[in-house]
């Protein structure tokens, strides 16, 4: 049985960012732990691709993801730039419809310099700036410009990993974890291959599975999660610069973690339309609604005993819901709600299907979504659930902080120096 200093479940960004500066700041035995044949072959694979600025996200619910994604901003276009990827600077328009949500565009100015956001780079528009910026075939109240980019989160992560090998990091790909063996100073980890491991630390960070994990250890016992498969469309090449930047729309159920639906600029010159949030059982079930029976029965016996059981009983979440089924069965339905604030769309301009993402947010004992990231200790365990949107734009910085935390609490001890210099650990920490 092969020994590790470290193992880390999950090789999404979030997990190989977290090893990448483990493995650049220490001499230790690494490994990343993940089921599939590479990195980021779920949500971290399967997002817009949009860099986001955070001036939507409340500085006090959300602090974390928010001083995250600013400071991170700087660190993927680093990256970007030395490994060729595609770094477009589309910008994205939140754009409002009435006077009430002008003011939501307002607030969120403010948010945006709270959350460290240089004022510049955010710019308040009247609908003929909107026109100006995006083009005629947006119409709005007003709208609120801000720098946003259009990369290839599935490379970058690729690129942080290759990194991360260099550093020593060991990935382990096709392994799915059976169960976890706590001993006195270490983690038996067997897989359902037959084949174990041990480590003395893990850290958990499974993205729509990181719950089912941290329950394993006994913690989050009364939380629940469900997950939500995000759809989009792809615009015929010839609409696609019908809008130039990307249009988001101001939300109108802001207590629940969905998006309205928005205009897309991929960073391969593709433009899309979408999503909706549409309720499947597993966060890996991108098509169709029931793939996998046991997962499905497990999941519902979970709502209907968690604290998700209470969302069945709030009218707007199911109202919500209803329509997202509709934009999933109907094409139409989800370009008539573009539609709002694109309205020369045609739904005859989307004929082929984007790549579904799915979200999978937690939800608290007395039924609320949780708003931000949480993180737990266990006994050689540390354990990362609701890490969504915008999870991957913070990811460098985010993983970053985990480290610090972890070196605050004595398990990881008196670092190196850097042994790649891509990024700069003391200055991230700094800002954060």
């Amino acid at each position: 049985m092969k020994n590790f200093d470290i193992a880390i479940i999950g090789g999404g960004v979030l997990g190989t960012c977290i090893s990448y500066w483990i493995s650049n700041l220490y001499d230790l035995n690494v490994c990343v732990i993940d089921k599939e044949y590479d990195v980021a072959k779920h949500t971290s694979g399967r997002n817009t691709g949009v860099v986001h600025t955070p001036f939507y996200l409340d500085p006090e619910k959300k602090k974390t993801f928010a001083r995250s994604s600013n400071i991170s901003w700087s660190l993927w276009r680093t990256l970007a730039i030395n490994t060729e990827t595609s770094w477009k600077e589309c910008g994205t328009i939140e754009v409002a419809l009435d006077e009430t949500q002008h003011k939501t565009l307002e607030k969120y100015l403010i948010w945006g310099v709270q959350n460290g956001v240089d004022s510049k780079n955010l710019q308040l528009l009247d609908s003929n700036g909107v026109k100006r910026i995006a083009g005629e075939n947006v119409e709005c109240y007003s709208g609120l410009f801000a720098c946003d980019v259009s990369t290839d989160y599935s490379k970058l992560t690729k690129e942080i990993k290759n990194f991360s090998i260099q550093n020593s990091t060991e990935f382990l790909f096709q392994k799915t974890v059976k169960e976890f063996k706590q001993k006195n100073d270490s983690i038996e980890i067997n897989f359902i291959d037959n084949s174990s491991i041990e480590c003395k630390y893990l850290i958990n960070c499974s993205g729509g599975n990181s719950l089912d994990i941290a329950k394993q250890f006994d913690l989050f016992e009364s939380y629940s999660d469900l997950h939500f498969r995000g759809e989009y469309w792809i615009a015929d090449h010839k609409y696609a610069d019908i809008v130039r930047t990307n249009i988001y729309s101001v939300p109108q159920h802001s207590e629940f973690p969905f998006l309205d639906p928005h205009w897309i600029k991929r960073a391969d010159g593709t433009s899309e339309i979408g999503p909706n949030a549409v309720p499947v059982p597993t966060p890996e079930t991108y098509d169709g609604f029931v793939t996998d029976i046991p997962s499905t029965i497990s999941k519902l016996g979970d709502i209907l005993t968690g604290g998700a059981k209470k969302l069945l009983l709030n009218p707007d979440f199911l109202s919500l819901i209803t329509h997202e089924f509709r934009s999933s069965l109907s094409k139409d339905a989800m370009v008539k709600r573009v539609m709002n604030f694109i309205p020369s769309l045609e739904s005859s301009y989307f004929t082929k299907k984007g790549t579904a993402g799915i979200r999978t947010p937690v939800i608290s004992p007395d039924g609320n979504f949780i708003p931000d990231v949480i993180e737990r200790e266990a006994h050689n365990s540390f354990h990362i659930i609701n890490y969504n949107s915008p999870g991957a734009t913070g990811a460098p910085a985010f993983s970053a902080l985990v480290v610090k935390k972890l070196q605050n609490k004595g398990i990881l001890k008196n670092p190196n120096h850097q042994k790649n210099t891509l990024w700069n650990f003391d200055s991230i920490i700094e800002q954060i």
